[in-house]
Order: structure tokens, then sequence, then C-alpha cells
């Protein structure tokens, strides 16, 4: 009796009151509260309460419950759930009392609830038989929080013709959509496109516009991705997830739909993503499965649980096989519910601590194909392409806070987190040798003392060899030599520099083969003095008129047409777009608080922008863009000068 008393108090700790709804001017609001990079803790403002992201949306089937909806929300503190429209449209005995009484009551859930379409009934079976007014429709007679559109599946074995229709189709169909929902329910805007990062990213593009009504989505959800996951094809998840991200506006949430297993929310949620769902929880339990952070686990042949929680407790797993199996399946099922909220949890407080990419490469080796994955996103950190996921990591990289509290823990991946990225660019890019010495002489660099094998505090160790070559050489730049490469002394006292969690053998051995060379790179010193430095730009500037004027002058009474205007209007567009888009000096000096007036004042007075611009087939337009936007080798190439002479490029 004492034991069912206990058990019964603890459960009473979980248990929460009813939700509160949010203020009209809130509805559908994302609200960020913390944030850690691209990682955010949210606030989503709904009719049935706030959620917490990142959070999971358990998937519940309105025709099985292995766990009931209401317990979801007492004890286990799910704040939403999601569960499919399309399956209750199809049911009598669902429909007519969803109608009725309103979803809520049917799955007696007091929190928000979410609705799938049909979409994805549409990839298992090949079609269904409702249509996109009607799904939408449905959904806000029966009191949804959020509803989601019908939109298109676009498989991963997709031709690009055939992804690149299953974007526009779903794009045809937002307007009637948005219109259908007004006002009652926000709705679902998911994102199609196959694994083509150019077609995620236009489907990005078009589907968070605002809609000729003034609507837009609450939330956008990345489709077509179960069977990459099944596949486990998690680099072409996190590269979708990245081109995704690359045109969402920031204060839209981003929702993978389907994921749920827990090893796959570090570093989903490191990129950005917001909500995730999936039925993984109970599937898995009717397989007699039990999910870990790391994986999956049969629990035949276990003779010990691996992985502790409430609902294993007290049983060994060969009691728990005894069991018949509905509440076998139940058992696990709160078991793996279990984990992923507190796998969620985690990321949560990652995220407050500043440590979810130290997260993310910790749950990376769970899984070879998922360490593959990892690599890869930290491979593109380091080359930072022109492209959408080169976009996105450059703004993951320039977000993430550089000075951090507390130790950094020493791994083979350390100097790939972003925040360790972010701080080596800026002290490239801002950190200068000083314009006088300590004896008040002034002039280049004459020495540069790199402290090897030294760990810090190193006033302590190293301030005598410091002085003792300062006395000898007053023009000595001094480096640290750290596991993170050599940095000027002068940032001795800055994590994580003198606070890389490690022995003392970490500082030993670090200046080998390039250390040299990188130092080079940090103090700006080559073989060019101030004086030829000078003398080159002087020479640049005289080469300017004599080369310019002769053009100006030949071109000045030429007539020319709205044409021709018009194409200087989109080249100036152009350019643009290139330094406010991709130009990373721009973007770097947009995101490190630089001054607007004087980032911007280089841009043209009058530009113009055209979507799927195109020139005229055979005119002066088409040659020149045919020319200048490839490399070309303008001194040796004798066919690049009789091209242009034949086709009158140049007169």
């Amino acid at each position: 009796m004492a034991r069912n008393n206990e058990v019964y108090l603890i459960r009473c700790d979980f248990m929460k009151s009813e939700p509160e709804s949010c203020r009209p001017q809130d509805w559908g609001k994302f609200e960020i509260i913390s944030r850690d990079g691209a990682a955010r803790i949210g606030k989503f403002h709904t009719l049935h309460g706030a959620i917490t992201t990142p959070m999971l949306l358990p998937v519940v089937n309105p025709n099985l419950r292995t766990i009931e909806p209401r317990e979801m929300w007492e004890k286990y503190g799910v704040e939403a759930l999601i569960t499919n429209s399309y399956v209750i449209w199809k049911h009598e005995k669902l429909r007519v009392p969803a109608k009725q009484d309103g979803i809520h009551k049917l799955i007696d859930f007091p929190g928000a609830i979410v609705t799938d379409s049909g979409t994805f009934q549409s990839y298992v079976y090949g079609d269904v038989e409702v249509s996109p007014k009607e799904i939408v429709e449905f959904q806000r007679e029966i009191g949804v929080d959020v509803g989601t559109m019908l939109d298109v599946f676009g498989r991963p074995d997709m031709s690009r013709e055939e992804a690149e229709n299953s974007v526009n189709e779903t794009y045809n169909r937002v307007s009637l959509s948005l219109s259908e929902a007004g006002d009652s329910i926000l709705l679902n805007g998911p994102i199609q496109g196959g694994v083509y990062e150019d077609l995620r990213a236009k489907s990005a593009k078009l589907m968070s516009r605002v809609d000729e009504s003034g609507a837009t989505f609450a939330i956008h959800p990345i489709g077509g991705i179960v069977p990459l996951m099944e596949k486990q094809r998690y680099q072409e998840l996190f590269s979708i997830i990245l081109a995704v991200k690359s045109q969402i506006p920031p204060n839209k949430p981003i929702h993978m739909f389907g994921c749920g297993h827990p090893m796959l929310f570090p570093l989903s949620v490191a990129l950005g993503v917001d909500f995730f769902d999936s039925a993984a929880y109970v599937l898995f339990a009717r397989d007699d499965r039990i999910l870990t952070p790391e994986g999956t686990v049969k629990v035949q042949g276990l003779k010990e649980w691996p992985i502790s929680s409430e609902a294993l407790f007290g049983r060994t797993p060969s009691e728990v096989l005894s069991l018949p199996k509905e509440e076998r399946s139940e058992i696990l099922a709160k078991h793996n519910l279990e984990v992923t909220q507190s796998e969620l949890s985690k990321c949560r407080e990652a995220i407050r601590n500043g440590s979810i990419w130290r997260l993310a490469e910790v749950r990376s080796h769970a899984s070879p194909r998922l360490r593959e994955a990892f690599e890869w996103v930290i491979n593109q950190l380091e080359k930072l392409e022109e492209t959408e996921v080169g976009s996105s990591l450059l703004d993951i990289m320039a977000s993430t806070n550089p000075i951090r509290k507390g130790g950094e823990p020493l791994s083979d991946d350390i100097e790939y987190r972003p925040h360790i990225l972010h701080l080596m660019a800026l002290i490239s890019l801002r950190w200068r040798p000083p314009g006088s010495w300590w004896d008040g002489s002034s002039g280049p660099v004459e020495k540069v003392l790199i402290l090897d094998n030294s760990p810090p505090p190193w006033r302590e160790g190293s301030m005598g060899t410091i002085v003792n070559h300062l006395l000898d050489c007053p023009r000595t730049v001094v480096l640290i030599s750290t596991p993170l490469g050599p940095v000027p002394y002068s940032f001795e006292d800055v994590s994580p520099f003198c606070h890389v969690d490690g022995s003392d053998n970490i500082y030993k051995g670090n200046n080998q083969n390039g250390e040299a060379s990188k130092a080079s790179q940090i103090i700006g010193k080559s073989n060019l003095d101030w004086d030829n430095l000078y003398s080159l730009a002087e020479n640049c500037g005289q080469a300017f008129l004599p080369s310019y004027l002769p053009i100006v002058e030949n071109r000045v009474s030429q007539a020319y047409t709205s044409r021709e205007r018009e194409f200087q209007l989109y080249r100036r567009g152009r350019y643009v777009e290139f330094n406010l888009v991709w130009d990373r000096g721009t973007i770097f000096g947009l995101q490190t608080n630089g001054r607007t007036e004087s980032i911007l004042m280089s841009l043209p007075p009058l530009a113009r922008w055209e979507y799927g611009y195109k020139t005229e087939k055979g005119s002066r337009e088409e040659f020149l863009t045919s020319i200048f936007t490839k490399p070309q080798d303008w001194l040796n190439d004798t066919d690049l000068e009789k091209f242009c002479k034949e086709n009158n490029i140049f007169d």
C-alpha cells in the first residue's frame, strides 16, 4: 500500500494544469528565448498553450492509442502532439464526433494538436480521396491548432523534373489552402524538392512568401524525408535541412516530418530544426525494441537494461518479454517516449550552456552513417562554398557567440566547432600587429616568437622567455602554439584557448609543419613591405584612367534602347545580390555589428530584379553573359578574341 502511495505522489508531481490560451496578438508567433548559433529554444504560441521547442510531437493514431494522450500531457510533459486528419476524415466513427465535439475532446488532450493532411498516405498508397480544399476545411471544422495543407510528396528517387513538379504543384495549392484556413487555424507549409538542394531552397523561398491575402504559413515542415531516414541516408538529410534553412525566415519554425529517433536530434537541432514528429516510440515498442540516444536495441537476449527509465525500473528484460503483447508494447512505448523527451531536454540545456555542437559530436559516433554525415557537415563548414548549404553554415558560424564560459573539451573535431571557427575568423580579420612597440619604436614586424610545449597560464610559465626575446628584438610578435593553432599572446586569457580540457601533453608537439605558415597568416607578414604595397596601389590607380577613359570616350555618344537599360539595371541587381547574399565580407560585416551605412554605400542607387531572367537569343546581352559569367584566359586564348570580334561584342 505504501508503495502505491509513493508512486501516486511521484506521478502527481508531473501532473500539469490546463493550458492557457495565448493572447490574440501572440497567436502563431514564434518567440526565441535562447540560442546557440542556429539552435534555438523557442515558444510557439497557440490557443491551447505555448509550445517549448525544440520538441517532439508524438504521433497518435486515433484508432489505436498505446499511450493515452491525457497521460502524455500529465506525466510526460508533452505540450503538443500530432495526429492524422485524413484518417479521422475517412472513418465516420471518428469524423462525426470530431466535427461535433472537436478534436481535443475526441483525443482527450488539453494541449496543442497538430494534424497531417494525408500526404504521407498518398506516398504509401499512391493517392488519397480528399481534395486540398476539403482537407483544410475539415481541419478547420474540428478545431486543430495547426493544420497542414495537402502537398505533393517528393520522393528521393524522383527525377529532377518530377521533384520540381512536386515543388510547383505544392506551391500552386498555397493560396487556396491559406484562404480556407482563414483566421481559425494555423497552417503548416511543407517544403518539397526531393534530394535536390536548389529545389529545396526554391521550395522554401516560395512557401515562405507572404500570400496576396497577407497570410503566411506558421511552420515549415520538411517533407519527403522518411525514405532517407529509413535508408540511413543522413548526409542527404542534413544537406536538405541546410538548403531549406537558407531561405526560411528566422521567425518561422522548421519541422522535420517523420523524424523521431533521439540520435538524430542534436545535430538536427544544431542546424536549426525546431519540431520533430514520429510514431517511432510506438512502432519500435511493438517490435520489442527500445530507443537509446545511441540507437535501438532488441529486448530479446538482454540480461540487463542498457539504459534506465521509470517505465523499465523494477522489471528485468525477461520479465517484460513474458508479458502479454499489448502490455509489453505499452511499457516499452513509455520507455521510448521517456528517452525521447530526455534527449530533447539535453538538447535544450546544451543550447543554454553553449554545448549543442559538442553534444552533436558525441552522438555522431552512434552510427557510422551518422558519423559520415557529421564529418560532411564539418567539411562544408571548412569550405563555406557559395551554395545554399554554404550560406546556411556561414550564418551558423557568424551567429554563434565565439566567447564561451568554462572549459572546451578536446576532441578530433574541436577546431570545426562553429564558435571556434568564428573566433579564429575574427582574429584573422581584425587582429593586427601593433603599430608601435614596447620600447617606443615603430616599424614593421622583424621577428615572430612562437611559444611551444607550454600549457597555460602562459604569463607564469613563459613570461621570462618573452621578456628576454623582447629585450633582444623589441619588434617581435609573440604567438602561443595551442591545440587550435597559433594565437596572439594577448589572447592568453580568452576561452577556449586557455581552457582546452585535456592533459598537458596536448600542448606538446604543436609547432610542426604548417605552424609557421599559420603564424604568417595571422600577422599578415609577407615579402611586400609598406613601401612596396603603397607603390602597387599607386600604380593600379595611375593605370585606371588611361585604360577606362578611351572606353567612355568611344561610347559616350552611342544610342541605347530600353533593352540595354533594363539589362544594365539587371546586372546591377546581380551585383547587389552578390554583395548582400554571397559575398562573405559583406555578410560577415553585417552580422558582426559593422556600420551598415559604410558597408552598403558601394551599392548602386538603381537596380532591378527579375525571376528566371533570360537574355534574348542572339543578342549582345546573351553573348556578354556567356563570356563574363565563366572564367576566361584573356591573355592567351586567341579563339576567345576571334569569337568576340565575330559577334561584335567589342567595337
